[in-house]
């Protein structure tokens, strides 16, 4: 429950953030396609915890409904999304930069976190 309660803070920080998020071509601009592919793998990774104690959700289909979440809360629909992954998947060099830009952003909330439980190096 506790981490469902940050997964929902970050999603509406993101949110927050990424108003503005989409281009003139309906394509999502690489910051927010970053946002949403951040927040899709945190989905995936709650739907993952919580299959593993409750056999029924993969039944229930909760991790459609996890991600139609995430959707909601960057304000976008799937198809924007789907439309946005497969044009930066058929560019390699754009997908490389959006994947790098990923990792780093991971590794930044990653360090985040850390801090925040054990304190800063010193």
């Amino acid at each position: 429950m506790r981490y469902a309660t940050k997964l929902f803070c970050v999603c509406l920080l993101a949110a927050m953030g990424c108003r503005s998020g989409a281009s003139n071509d309906g394509l999502l601009a690489p910051d927010s396609m970053k946002a949403v592919m951040w927040d899709m793998m945190k989905a995936d990774e709650l739907y993952l915890r919580i299959s593993a104690k409750d056999t029924t959700a993969a039944r229930r289909k909760e991790n459609i409904r996890l991600y139609e979440q995430v959707f909601a809360v960057h304000r976008i629909t799937k198809k924007q999304f789907d439309r946005s992954y497969h044009f930066y998947a058929a560019h390699p060099d754009q997908f490389k930069l959006l994947l790098d830009s990923l990792d780093t952003y991971a590794l930044r909330e990653r360090t985040k976190q850390f801090e925040k439980k054990y304190g800063a190096p010193k």
